[in-house]
């Protein structure tokens, strides 16, 4: 609703992990720099087509190549968190795998909310 402010919602901090490690994405750092960084230069291509006044129907499809852009990075990173962050804590188990188990729960709500 227009006007209308939302109080801020309370988000617990991330859990962080009680073993030294890296995070699970680390190995494919550089390719997510490489993919966050196209999908910057969509955003600067929809600003100027917008800039420009493009046509509406031209503009909405490459916001839509932009969300499934933005969909597969987020994607690939939840898969990484899974596999590594959630599998090693339920491996150390007690109250960090609870954690983990429901910030990733947390985090595939948010996505299929988007």
């Amino acid at each position: 609703m227009v006007g209308v402010e939302r109080p801020p919602r309370r988000r617990e901090d991330p859990v962080e992990s009680t073993a030294a490690s890296q995070h699970g994405y680390i190995h494919r750092k550089d390719d997510y720099l490489k993919r966050l960084r196209r999908i910057e230069g969509q955003a600067r291509g929809l600003q100027r087509m917008v800039e420009d006044e493009k046509y509406c129907i031209d503009i909405l499809t490459q916001v839509s190549a932009m969300t499934k852009a933005l969909q597969s990075v987020a994607l690939g990173l939840l898969e990484e968190h899974m596999a590594h962050c959630v599998v090693q804590a339920a491996q150390t188990g007690g109250r960090e795998a609870d954690d983990k188990v429901r910030e990733a729960s947390e985090a595939i709500a948010r996505l299929v909310r988007s």
